[in-house]
């Protein structure tokens, strides 16, 4: 990592409406934050906020790129994939030729072709979803966090090895990143020989989910696996214990929000999710935890060092090429970063070559520990 990793105060202004730049005499190099600042998964933008602001703020503190200050502009997509176009175009049309985003598979899926026809390099630090990127032949498309099919079998392989269940059932909110996950949770399962009882979609949004937790008792399931976002899962685990189904849960990183303490209450202690590893936990990253906590932001999210490195790698390409879209694609393609994930490269879709999931378990306090069982 060529930009030094120590605090400043912060330069970059961050827009929260639209795509409304906020002045900067200073800033030269623009990239775009396209997250959810209005819905019900504002938190996941929150969280990358947090970290590409953190990433930005030092390298603004360190001279900029050769010289020049990084300017973000924030838009809004609602997590949303029917908005997920509409913030591309607010993108091209404000002539930003760096995104980092979007938060949400569905949105991103939706956004992608746009960015990718217009020359805007797009680097997503939490949408996890394969078909993103499966079969589409892009060159403007990256990650800096793993895919669902390697998500899932971390999940799979923790069920499997761990829990033993003798009967699971497998949920989903009928969502891109949702049924996604949850399809590769099942199908590992299977080929393991736990028998998975149900793999039911349930409605996003819903506030009763009593029929299906009356279906899950019925069944007899021991362990309950949910593909979704945490409003959805904080629901079916408070109304579960309402109706005695005591059965444990798991999720994967869109369950991972403080959020979901709120929505669960006590039922929440025990949760499985998988998230990125603690990638704050390594020394190395001392500097930058700092920076984070001195901010009084939280390194340790989902989603804080994955969008950190996602701005790392940008910045980086900027730097070593200069401000052209088209360069900085094909310096990502050819290159491997130092970034606070360790070592990052992408195959030639723009995904990563690896990535590492870990489970943790889930407290009622809001913190969480590497699960051991």
């Amino acid at each position: 990592m060529s930009i030094p990793f120590r605090m400043q105060t912060v330069v970059a202004a961050i827009g929260l409406a639209g795509a409304a730049l906020i002045s900067s005499a200073h800033a030269q190099v623009k990239i775009a934050m396209v997250l959810p600042t209005t819905g019900s998964l504002t938190q996941y933008g929150d969280m990358i906020k947090e970290g590409v602001n953190t990433a930005v703020e030092m390298a603004n503190a360190s001279g900029g790129i050769n010289g020049k200050k990084i300017e973000i502009v924030a838009v809004d997509d609602a997590c949303e994939p029917k908005q997920g176009p509409v913030a591309a175009n607010r993108v091209v049309n404000s002539k930003i030729g760096y995104v980092i985003g979007p938060v949400c598979s569905g949105a991103s899926i939706a956004a992608a072709p746009i960015y990718n026809n217009e020359g805007v390099v797009a680097v997503t630090p939490s949408a996890t979803s394969p078909a993103l990127t499966d079969g589409k032949n892009y060159h403007y498309i990256f990650r800096t966090i793993g895919r669902d099919d390697q998500q899932g079998p971390a999940a799979a392989k923790f069920i499997i090895e761990k829990i033993k269940p003798k009967k699971v059932a497998v949920l989903h909110d009928k969502q891109s990143y949702g049924q996604g996950i949850a399809s590769s949770v099942r199908d590992d399962l299977k080929k393991a020989n736990v028998p998975v009882a149900l793999f039911e979609g349930i409605n996003a949004g819903d506030s009763d989910y009593s029929a299906v937790i009356t279906k899950l008792k019925s069944a007899g399931v021991d362990f309950i696996y949910y593909g979704g976002y945490h409003p959805e899962m904080g629901l079916l685990l408070r109304q579960a214990a309402e109706q005695g189904l005591k059965v444990r849960m798991m999720g994967p990183e869109g369950v991972g929000n403080p959020e979901v303490n709120a929505i669960a209450g006590p039922a929440v202690e025990g949760m499985l999710v998988t998230l990125p590893a603690d990638f704050a936990a390594n020394p190395k990253n001392a500097a930058v935890v700092k920076a984070f906590k001195d901010k009084k932001r939280n390194p340790a999210g989902a989603f804080q060092l994955t969008s950190f490195a996602a701005t790392q790698v940008l910045l980086d390409s900027i730097k070593a090429v200069g401000d052209n879209p088209a360069k900085v694609a094909d310096h990502l393609h050819k290159s491997t970063f130092d970034t606070v994930l360790g070592p990052v490269a992408w195959n030639q879709q723009g995904d990563l070559k690896s990535f590492d999931f870990q489970v943790f378990e889930w407290h009622k306090d809001g913190s969480k520990s590497v699960a051991n069982k």
